[in-house]
This record gives C-alpha cells, sequence and structure tokens, in this order.
C-alpha cells in the first residue's frame, strides 16, 4: 500500500509541476525569439545602390553573434538605398541569406 501512494504523490506533484515549467520554458524561448530579432543601432557609411550594398558601423549583431564594428551588407530591398545619405542613424535586423550578410530591415532614426 505504501509504494502504491508514494507512486500516486510523486504523479500528482509531477502533474501539478509541468503547467509552471511548461510556462518558464515557453517564457525562455519567447524571450530568445526577441533577443534574436531585436534591431541593431547602426551609422550608415557608405551606399552603393550599383551593387545593392550598404556599409554600416554597428553595434552588436545577437543573432548573428557579432560584435560590433563596420562591414557591408547586401539590402533586401534596394528601394531602401534611396531613403538613407550617409551619417544617417538607423536600426536595422541582418541575417544571413544565401551565405551572405543581408540587412532584412531597416529603420532610419529620425533626429
Amino acid at each position: 500500500m505504501k509504494p502504491m501512494l508514494n507512486t500516486l504523490a510523486l504523479g500528482l506533484s509531477l502533474t501539478l509541476g509541468l503547467p509552471a515549467l511548461a510556462e518558464t520554458q515557453h517564457e525562455r524561448h519567447v524571450a530568445a525569439a526577441e533577443h534574436s530579432t531585436a534591431l541593431a543601432e547602426g551609422l550608415v557609411k557608405k551606399i552603393d545602390k550599383a551593387q545593392g550594398k550598404l556599409t554600416l558601423k554597428h553595434g552588436p549583431l545577437a543573432n548573428l553573434k557579432m560584435p560590433g564594428m563596420t562591414m557591408v551588407f547586401r539590402v533586401e530591398d534596394a528601394t531602401w538605398l534611396d531613403q538613407v545619405k550617409p551619417g544617417d542613424s538607423v536600426r536595422f535586423l541582418a541575417d544571413r541569406v544565401n551565405g551572405v550578410f543581408t540587412v532584412t530591415r531597416l529603420e532610419v532614426v529620425k533626429p
């Protein structure tokens, strides 16, 4: 009888604890997703419309696990290059698209 009570008590404790565990894992997943899609800060250094590229001095890129630096990116939408000029502050999301670092979202920071 005692082993049956122990099994019952263990089953109840697991059943009551699982929703809290699932909620904690969900919160971690949501936080990780938000972190990976957080926009980075950058400064436009150069625009190359002919090549569809943008040179940005940027802060850390969390989703790419990359520290801040100045580098060249392709842009997903070439019309974005008409919306910025050297010296503009931007917020952006970059990713590896077909092996090439590409800006997939771009917002100009208004002064």
